[in-house]
């Protein structure tokens, strides 16, 4: 089974999973979610995948709807702990948003945002799922908000920086969907890269 980490270029961590048949459970869910779709993936090939019995499975998750959201909780901090590392490793500056992304962009295990597929797919139909993504999506903003400036080293102060991690987390969004409908995601990092540009300029 293929872990998130091969996404996302780290090395597998299954400790926020769980342990035991729980942690077999929400990975091969992680999975099988991840790569074909929520609607697309049954209880039974979860079940299957992960190689618990039917009842054990029932035990930790009642309903499809409480592992989609765990699924959902735990692809958070794996990919929010990925990129506050990728960041870093790059330099811990707005210039790190482009290469950490690659990473990501560039693997082979990459099917776009789990979030923003799973609010394509569910809409409201399963209560939690659009906290979760806006939950998600803040924490991403937060953490490209880390890359810029104190705010006084910016007009108009703190408010300004929150803005421009918005534009940023927004762009970024953009360019995670382009690339997953292109062959290479070269286009997508380079208009990224330039908005970026726009935005934050490089010190001189």
């Amino acid at each position: 089974m293929t872990a998130i980490d091969d996404s996302i270029g780290t090395r597998p961590d299954t400790t926020s999973a769980g342990s035991g048949a729980r942690q077999r459970i929400l990975l091969a869910a992680h999975e099988l979610f991840y790569r074909d779709g929520i609607r697309a993936t049954g209880i039974d090939r979860v079940i299957a995948e992960s190689g618990v019995a039917k009842l054990t499975f029932y035990r930790h998750f009642p309903s499809k709807n409480d592992l989609v959201l765990a699924f959902l909780e735990y692809r958070h901090a794996r990919w929010m702990a990925w990129f506050d590392d990728a960041l870093v490793r790059h330099g811990g500056t707005p210039r790190a948003l482009v290469p950490a992304l690659r990473e990501w962009l560039a693997s082979e295990g990459f099917r776009g945002c789990a979030f923003i597929n799973s609010v394509g797919e569910l809409g409201e139909s399963v209560p939690g799922v659009s906290e979760i993504t806006r939950r998600h999506k803040d924490d991403m903003a937060k953490s490209i908000a880390r890359l810029l400036p104190p705010g006084p080293a910016l007009p108009g102060g703190q408010r300004q920086r929150r803005l421009l991690a918005l534009d940023l987390a927004t762009a970024v969004d953009g360019a995670i969907i382009r690339a997953q409908f292109d062959a290479q995601p070269k286009a997508a990092l380079a208009s990224l890269e330039r908005i970026r540009k726009s935005l934050v300029a490089d010190p001189p």
